[in-house]
């Protein structure tokens, strides 16, 4: 259980700092340079991605089990990770409503995926790996808003056409996911 929370400690950590201390942020892009920033972003960012993979994988071979999951929740939790996997695609195909109307639909994408993971999920591990994510998207979601009004960001065009390839390329990322993927990197088919 150390290496998950580790893992999630220096992942969200690093993408936190945005939310916590963005001046800071912007000083050091400065002082180091952006390649030299992106670079030890993304380098803390695979680290703890890695320690979050290994830390649940252990967690999962003795887990401690906190509540009985309802009857059900494995159809919601699907149906809400199409709604993620739609939003996740919406970051980036240009034109498109979501991301038009919502801005920052990545960050959504990730709060209703940890979401939906609680719901269908009851172990510690579970309650550690997708409640940090869910804060930590609520707190992104809540600062990246707060920039918007602050320096409010230009118009974004949208067009029925980039819309429509957005749910298209969510939905069919989100099939082969559940109905392979999932089964293939972590172990579970959640579809049955």
């Amino acid at each position: 259980m150390l290496e998950l929370i580790l893992g999630l400690v220096l992942f969200l950590g690093v993408h936190s700092v945005r939310i916590v201390a963005n001046d800071w942020r912007s000083a050091q892009i400065q002082q180091r340079g952006e390649k030299v920033w992106k670079l030890g972003y993304t380098a803390l960012s695979l680290l703890g991605f890695g320690l979050i993979v290994w830390g649940y994988g252990l967690a999962r071979q003795s887990p401690q089990f906190l509540w009985a999951t309802p009857k059900g929740m494995n159809h919601l939790a699907a149906l809400l990770t199409l709604v993620a996997f739609v939003f996740l695609a919406a970051a980036y195909v240009p034109r498109n409503a979501i991301k038009a109307k919502l801005r920052h639909p990545m960050v959504l994408g990730v709060k209703v995926w940890a979401l939906a993971h609680l719901l269908s999920n009851n172990s510690l591990a579970d309650l550690l790996l997708f409640g940090s994510f869910l804060v930590w998207a609520v707190l992104s979601f809540r600062a990246a808003r707060q920039r918007d009004r602050a320096n409010p960001p230009a118009p974004l065009t949208a067009s029925p056409s980039g819309t429509a390839l957005t749910v298209l390329i969510g939905a069919l990322a989100w099939a082969g996911f559940a109905f392979w993927g999932h089964a293939a990197l972590i172990g579970v088919r959640p579809l049955g």
